[in-house]
C-alpha cells in the first residue's frame, strides 16, 4: 500500500466536509479525525475544517513514519509538527475554532520532553508509532511495501513473520517511561493536568546553547508568541475513552434528517428484532418492511444512518430486502452511503455525486422516472465518483455514470449503461457492467476483479488505460454465464430497455462483450485454479499463488 493514499472523493474543502458529514452518519458516536500534514498554510486548512465539524484535528509531522511512503514523499514532503501544530493552534483561537476541536499531533514524538513540548504548543493528544515500533523490534528498514521485513513486523511471508519477538508488554512499560517524563516535567513547571499547560508557549525558550552560527538566525518569535489556549474546566478534560472532548461541539443537525425523522421510526418494528447469535452472512430472516418518500439534494448521506443501526444490530446477517426503501426525487451528495446487508434502497430520479460510497452488503437501483421522454441508454443520471470504496453488494444504475465510475471497488457488483471519464481507477475486486461507451483512461490502476463492456464499435481499446489491464473476448462457459447471470437480476430491478434487448439477443451481442481483466490479477486465478487441481484446499491455493506471482 502506498501511504497516503490518495483520496478521490475529496477535491476541496466542500468534499471534506462531505465525508466528515458522512462518516458522522455512519457512526453518530465515533470522533471524527481529520490527519492534515504539517506545512505551510496548514492553519488556514485547520480553520476549515474545524468549521466543516470535524471534532479532532491532527498535525502529522514530516519525520517518522514507515517505510510505505514514495522516497520523494519521505525526503521533500511535510515540515517538522513543531511548525504545523503551532500554525494550527494559532490560527485556530484567532478565528474563534479552538474550542470546537481537539489538536493531536504525531511526527516522530520519542520522549516525554517531545509530549511536553507538543502539549505547549497547543496539542491535547499525542501519536506514538515509530518508538512503540522499535520497542516491538522494527529496525527501519524502510521496506514496508515490499513483504521483506527483516524482524516480520510489515511483512506476509510466514518464515519472517516466525523472527518476531515482540510482546505488548515491551510498549506498555515504554509508554510508562514516557508518562513518567512528561509528569516530571509538569511538575518543574507547576502544572497539575495537561489542561493547565495546553497552548503555554509561554514557558517555551530557545536553546542558549545553539550548535550553529545558523541557528542564531532562524526567527522563533511566530511560534513562541503567546496565544494561550483558555484552560478546560475540570469535568471537560476527558471525554469518550478518556480522550479530550471539545466543548463547543458542531450540531450536524441530524435529527432533521429523513433517517432520524421518517426511516427510524418507520423501521421500529423490524430494528426492534432479536439479532440471531451466530448466525451466517445473509441468513437471517425477520419479515420484510418497506416505506416510501420523498427526496430532494439537500438529503445527503440518505439512509447511512438507517444502515448504522442495521450494522450494529444485525451486522452482515440479514438476508437481502429485509428492509425496502422506495425514494422519489433527487438523490442528494453521498446518496446510500456504506448500506450494509438487509436494506435495498430504490431511487426513482437521479443522484448527485458519492451515490453508493462505501457500500457494504446492502443494493441501490436507480432508475428513471416512468414519465420521463429521455432514453436513460443516452442521459447521464448519476453523479460522479458513485460506489467509491464499495466492499460488497449490488448497485444497478438505468443510465449513464458520470466520472471516476467505480473508484476502488473492492468487490461491489456494478451495473451501467456508460460511464465518464476514469471508471473503474484502482478497483481491486468485484464485477462491473458497463452497457455502453466509456470515457477516457478506463480501468487505470485497476488491479483485481473484472469488468464486462457492451463495445459495438469496437472503440474501448483506444480510450482505456492498458498499462495494467488486458482487453479480452469472452470464450469460457463460466463468464458467459455470470454475465448473463448479472444482467438478468439487472433487469428484474431496473426494468432497463437496453438490457432487456441484450438479455433477449444474448447469443448475438456475447462477440460485442469485452473482458477487462487486470494481468496480475488473471495470473492469480490462474495459479489458484491450477493449485486446486492439484487438491490444495482454496486458502492454501491462494497463499501459494501469491508466493508463485509476487515471487516471495
Amino acid at each position: 500500500m502506498i501511504s497516503p493514499p490518495p483520496h478521490h472523493d475529496i477535491y476541496s474543502i466542500e468534499d471534506l466536509a462531505q465525508l466528515i458529514y458522512d462518516l458522522k452518519n455512519a457512526n453518530r458516536d465515533a470522533r471524527i479525525n481529520v490527519k492534515l500534514v504539517s506545512e505551510a498554510g496548514v492553519g488556514t486548512i485547520a480553520s476549515g475544517v474545524a468549521k466543516a465539524g470535524a471534532q479532532v484535528i491532527l498535525i502529522s509531522g514530516y519525520d517518522g513514519g514507515t517505510g510505505a511512503a514514495p522516497g520523494s514523499s519521505i525526503h521533500n514532503a511535510g515540515l517538522p509538527w513543531e511548525l504545523g501544530l503551532s500554525e494550527a493552534h494559532r490560527c485556530l483561537t484567532q478565528n474563534g475554532l479552538r474550542d470546537r476541536v481537539v489538536l493531536e499531533t504525531d511526527g516522530k514524538l520519542m520522549s516525554g520532553r517531545d509530549v511536553a513540548i507538543a502539549a505547549l504548543l497547543g496539542a491535547e493528544e499525542f501519536g506514538f508509532a515509530t518508538a512503540p515500533l522499535v520497542c516491538l523490534g522494527c529496525m527501519m528498514m524502510r521496506v514496508c511495501s515490499k513483504d521483506t521485513c527483516p524482524v516480520g513486523i510489515a511483512t506476509q511471508n510466514r518464515k519472517l513473520r516466525d523472527r518476531f519477538c515482540g510482546r505488548p508488554e515491551h510498549v506498555t512499560r515504554f509508554m510508562f517511561f514516557i508518562a513518567e517524563q512528561v509528569r516530571e516535567l509538569m511538575a518543574r513547571m507547576g502544572f497539575r493536568s495537561m489542561a493547565e499547560m495546553t497552548g503555554r508557549t509561554d514557558c517555551l525558550r530557545v536553546r542558549r546553547e545553539l550548535i550553529t552560527d545558523r541557528a542564531f538566525k532562524v526567527d522563533m518569535r511566530e511560534i513562541l508568541g503567546e496565544a494561550p489556549m483558555p484552560v478546560l474546566p475540570q469535568g471537560e478534560e476527558s471525554g469518550a475513552c478518556g480522550l479530550y472532548a471539545p466543548k463547543n461541539l458542531y450540531d450536524f443537525k441530524l435529527e432533521a434528517t429523513p433517517d432520524m425523522s421518517v426511516l427510524m421510526p418507520a423501521f421500529a418494528e423490524g430494528l426492534a428484532k432479536e439479532a440471531a447469535a451466530g448466525a451466517a452472512e445473509g441468513s437471517v430472516s425477520i419479515g420484510r418492511y418497506e416505506k416510501s418518500l420523498k427526496v430532494s439534494s439537500t438529503d445527503r448521506a440518505f439512509g447511512t444512518i438507517l444502515g448504522s443501526e442495521i450494522t450494529k444490530k444485525f451486522g452482515s446477517t440479514l438476508q437481502d430486502d429485509t428492509f425496502v426503501v422506495h425514494a422519489e426525487g433527487g438523490g442528494g451528495q453521498s446518496f446510500g452511503a456504506f448500506l450494509p446487508g438487509g436494506l435495498t434502497i430504490r431511487l426513482t430520479g437521479d443522484a448527485n455525486d458519492g451515490f453508493g460510497k462505501g457500500l457494504s452488503g446492502g443494493k441501490l437501483i436507480l432508475v428513471p422516472d416512468e414519465r420521463s421522454r429521455f432514453e436513460a441508454s443516452e442521459n447521464i443520471i448519476l453523479g460522479n465518483v458513485a460506489l467509491y470504496g464499495a466492499t460488497a453488494g449490488k448497485a444497478y444504475i438505468c443510465g449513464i455514470a458520470g466520472e471516476r465510475f467505480c473508484v476502488r471497488n473492492s468487490g461491489a457488483i456494478a451495473v451501467a449503461e456508460g460511464c465518464g471519464d476514469h471508471g473503474l481507477e484502482y478497483m481491486t475486486g468485484g464485477r462491473a457492467v458497463i452497457l455502453g461507451r466509456t470515457g477516457k483512461n478506463f480501468a487505470a490502476g485497476m488491479s483485481g476483479g473484472i469488468a464486462y463492456v457492451l463495445d459495438t464499435d469496437h472503440s474501448l481499446y483506444r480510450r482505456m488505460n492498458k498499462d495494467m489491464v488486458s482487453l479480452q473476448e469472452l470464450t469460457e462457459k463460466y463468464e458467459i454465464e455470470e454475465l448473463r447471470g448479472i444482467l438478468t437480476d439487472y433487469v428484474k430491478e431496473t426494468g432497463s430497455k437496453l438490457g432487456r434487448k441484450v438479455i433477449e439477443n444474448f447469443e448475438q451481442y456475447i462477440p460485442y462483450f469485452k473482458k477487462v481483466v487486470p494481468n496480475d490479477y488473471q495470473r492469480m486465478l490462474t495459479a489458484i485454479s491450477r493449485n486446486e487441481e492439484q487438491g490444495m484446499p482454496y486458502e492454501t491455493a491462494v497463499f501459494e499463488a501469491f508466493k508463485e506471482v509476487t515471487g516471495s
